[in-house]
């Protein structure tokens, strides 16, 4: 089929080669004309513009934003709906949340259009693996864009999960599970690390655990990978940056009384990671010191710095 995929960053690069890859006929746009032309160069139809790509589209369009999520989708879905005709579809394929894609396919119904939220999972492995693809919409338009779906897909990694906001929901769940999962392994690792009596070999222990362990998966076999050059990690800075959904994810659980003690946890996890001097921590040793004498270490002062 043909289509136009709005956005080319790792993930909405890779999963244009892979659609020319399966013989589809792929029109490209984004705001850095270097990407543009790289992918012209792999097959791809190059486009100026949101408006310029849906002009060498033909009837039934479908435009695919793979932009980030914020303000630049909102951006790429208006000039989208504003170029499109009625029967055509858009689809988000960003991380947005599930309530504005709710909102924005009331825009598209009113005007005619197709909508569909794919939540995307992947990341850099689905071009040779394939995504795993939480599509919320209607179903026509479900069936106008399945082609490509099924190309972008691992086998077994397609399903249409429900209504519009539907997609970005289970994606915003899906991430949520991935914020604990996450946390767990850490955990664990930083105990194995700590174990007295010899130096643990721990990439050779999440090797281990990825063949019969009840705690083996993917994400295992990406630490034992990480592990195996560096296995104190020296390289890395504990610094863990959150993408929103995991917010997200956390508020619904708030808001609707859902207990999500772990998910929850991952998620201050990272917020901690991202302190150099805890100041927490310096309450709880000053309240220690304050009712049991417990001694508290100086702050030793940095080392002067030279100019320039």
């Amino acid at each position: 089929m043909q289509l136009a995929i709005i956005g080319l960053g790792r993930m909405g690069a890779d999963m244009v080669r892979r659609l020319l890859r399966d013989g589809h006929e792929v029109v490209v746009s984004d705001l850095r004309q270097d990407a543009v032309a790289l992918l012209a160069a792999e097959g791809a139809v190059p486009a100026a513009s949101v408006t310029a790509a849906v002009e060498q589209l033909r009837a039934p369009r479908v435009v695919w934003s793979m932009v980030p999520a914020g303000a630049a989708t909102e951006q790429v879905l208006l000039d989208a709906m504003r170029s499109l005709s009625p029967g055509d579809v858009v689809v988000d394929g960003a991380n947005s949340n599930w309530k504005d894609s709710i909102r924005r396919a009331e825009a598209a119904a009113g005007a005619q259009l197709g909508w569909l939220d794919a939540g995307v999972s992947g990341g850099v492995w689905g071009l040779a693996e394939g995504y795993n693809l939480m599509v919320g919409g209607d179903a026509a338009a479900f069936e106008a864009a399945r082609p490509a779906l099924e190309s972008l897909a691992a086998r077994g990694g397609l399903l249409h999960v429900g209504p519009a906001g539907s997609g970005h929901f289970v994606k915003m769940i899906h991430n949520g599970i991935e914020y604990g999962l996450l946390q767990a392994y850490a955990e664990g690792f930083e105990a194995l690390a700590a174990y007295p009596h010899a130096e643990l070999d721990l990439a050779g222990v999440a090797e281990l655990w990825t063949h019969g362990s009840v705690v083996r998966s993917w994400l295992l076999e990406l630490l034992a990978g990480a592990l195996e050059p560096d296995a104190r990690l020296a390289s890395i800075e504990g610094y863990v940056d959150d993408s929103g959904m995991g917010r997200w994810t956390v508020d619904f659980a708030v808001e609707h009384a859902v207990p999500l003690p772990a998910i929850s946890a991952a998620l201050y996890a990272r917020f901690a990671s991202r302190q150099a001097e805890s100041f927490a921590a310096k309450v709880v040793a000053a309240l220690r010191h304050g009712f049991g004498g417990h001694a508290t270490k100086p702050l030793h002062a940095p080392e002067p710095r030279e100019e320039g």
